[in-house]
C-alpha cells in the first residue's frame, strides 16, 4: 500500500495531547502534525528524532502533516500510524497473502459482534468456519530484534482477547493478528511487565483456542506492505 501523498522528512520537537506534534521541516518550518498513535509510543518519540509526514491540501482537515514513520538513521523504520496496519493487511486479504488465511474468499472489514464491539475483518469461504480477524499494530521495542505488544496498559485489548476466546469456543475460526510496524522485528512477545490483565487474558485465549499470528510489515517512505512471518513468544 503506497502513501497517497509522498512523504516529506522532518524532526520531531515533542509530542503531546497523545494526537499532537510539533515537527520542523528541513527548511526549518515548524508544524503540527497530527498523530494517530492513542499508545505511549515508548522509545518512538524522544525530541529530535527524524520522522517522516504526509502533507495534505485538504481544507477539511486543520492539520496539514501526518506523522506516519520514525526513521532510526540505520535503514530501518517503525510505523507509527495505526490505522495503516488494517488498510495493508485488507490489501494482503484480499489477494491471498497470508497463508494461514488464504483459503478464504470473502474479506468484510468491520462487522458487529461480541458485546458492542466491531471485529476487524469477517472472512468467510464455502466450506470454512468463518475466520475472526482482530488486528494490532505493534511499535514497541525494548530488546533488540524482539518486539511487544502493549505499550501502555490496555482494558480495550484484554475485552478483544475475550471475545475472540467466546467466539472460538462457539466453533469459529478466531485469530489475533499482530502486524508488527517495526522493520528490525524478529519476535514478537506479549509485554506482561506493563500489562498483567492483558498478558492473563491472552493465555485464556490461546487456552480457548484462539489463534495468535505475526507478521512483520515491510516500510519505507514510499509504503507499507505486508512482509515475512514471525515467530510469537
Amino acid at each position: 500500500m503506497r502513501f497517497q501523498t509522498p512523504l516529506v522528512p522532518a524532526r520531531l520537537i515533542r509530542r503531546y495531547k497523545r494526537f499532537l506534534a510539533d515537527i520542523r521541516l528541513e527548511d526549518g518550518q515548524e508544524a503540527v502534525a497530527h498523530c494517530a498513535n492513542p499508545g505511549s509510543m515508548m522509545g518512538l518519540a524522544e525530541p529530535g528524532m527524524r520522522i517522516w509526514v504526509e502533507p495534505n491540501d485538504d481544507p477539511k482537515k486543520r492539520l496539514k502533516y501526518g506523522w506516519r514513520l520514525v526513521d532510526h538513521e540505520n535503514g530501518h523504520f517503525t510505523g507509527v500510524d495505526t490505522g495503516l496496519p488494517n488498510r495493508a493487511l485488507r490489501a494482503a486479504l484480499e489477494v491471498g497473502e497470508v497463508a494461514e488465511l488464504a483459503e478464504y474468499a470473502t474479506v468484510r472489514p468491520e462487522q458487529k459482534y461480541g458485546e458492542n464491539s466491531r471485529i476487524d475483518f469477517l472472512l468467510s469461504g464455502a466450506g470454512l468456519p468463518d475466520a475472526y480477524v482482530e488486528v494490532k499494530s505493534v511499535t514497541l521495542s525494548r530488546a533488540p530484534g524482539v518486539a511487544e505488544f502493549p505499550d501502555s496498559v490496555t482494558a480495550r485489548g484484554a475485552k478483544h482477547l475475550g471475545e475472540l476466546a467466546r467466539v472460538a469456543q462457539a466453533g469459529h475460526r478466531a485469530v489475533l493478528f499482530y502486524l508488527v510496524q517495526r522493520t528490525d522485528a524478529q519476535t514478537v512477545r506479549v509485554a506482561a511487565d506493563i500489562d498483567p490483565g492483558y498478558a492473563r487474558a491472552m493465555d485464556a485465549a490461546r487456552a480457548a483456542g484462539v489463534t495468535v499470528l505475526s507478521y512483520r510489515a515491510d516500510i519505507s517512505p514510499d509504503q507499507i506492505t505486508l512482509g515475512p512471518g514471525l515467530h510469537h513468544d
